[in-house]
């Protein structure tokens, strides 16, 4: 298992070609952008995806909303890595638990495909994505009640980490159960079946 678990993209750019077997150009990527339709504003989503473009990765740019595990399946059939993006935490988690998308990265992921997940990508790699709700500001939930994510990891994340939330994040730390990780901008953690190192 090989997962890369950053705050944002411009980490998963600078890492993602260290930490891959082959010429990162040589590998195919399946970027699933389905976060991002939880959020307006999309700059984000166009600046990663002129640097992909510009350094000359292949990816594929996916939508996994609306599709059936068959289709999904076939998509993600010649993928070596898949990239999920950042966005809404709570769009993310219930489209990958309604289009069995869960189950999808599991086989993918044990059959040595590299995951890189951005913020919400990251968030769902964990156990709940219940650090979505530590915000000064709510964010949209989108209907999604039951905040259990797929548990790869034994920890919480809690990433763009900004100074001036620390008591708040305190706070909701003393009432977690589970261990929490916090990465600023610039800092990911990769995971490499039990080994977990910091970078950044």
């Amino acid at each position: 298992m090989k997962l890369i678990l950053a705050s944002n993209g411009n980490t998963i750019f600078n890492l993602l070609p260290k930490i891959v077997d082959q010429p990162i150009n040589q590998l195919k990527i399946g970027w699933v952008t389905t976060a991002a339709k939880g959020v307006e504003d999309l700059t984000y989503l166009k600046t990663h995806r002129q640097i992909m473009r510009k350094t000359g990765w292949n990816f594929a740019e996916i939508d996994i909303e609306n599709k059936s595990p068959k289709q999904l399946k076939k998509i993600f059939a010649d993928k070596d890595i898949i990239h999920i993006e950042g966005g809404n935490t709570f769009y993310l988690l219930k489209a990958v638990r309604k289009t069995g998308f869960d189950k999808i990265i599991k086989e993918l992921i044990d059959r040595g495909v590299t995951y890189a997940g951005t913020s919400a990508g990251s968030y769902i790699m964990c156990p709940t994505i219940e650090m979505s709700t530590w915000k000064p500001k709510p964010k949209p939930r989108f209907g999604l009640k039951d905040l259990t994510a797929l548990n790869y990891v034994p920890f919480l994340l809690s990433v763009h980490y900004d100074p001036k939330n620390k008591e708040l994040l305190k706070k909701a730390i003393r009432n977690t159960e589970y261990p929490v990780r916090i990465l600023t901008d610039g800092q990911a953690l990769l995971i490499q079946d039990d080994k977990v190192t910091f970078i950044g």
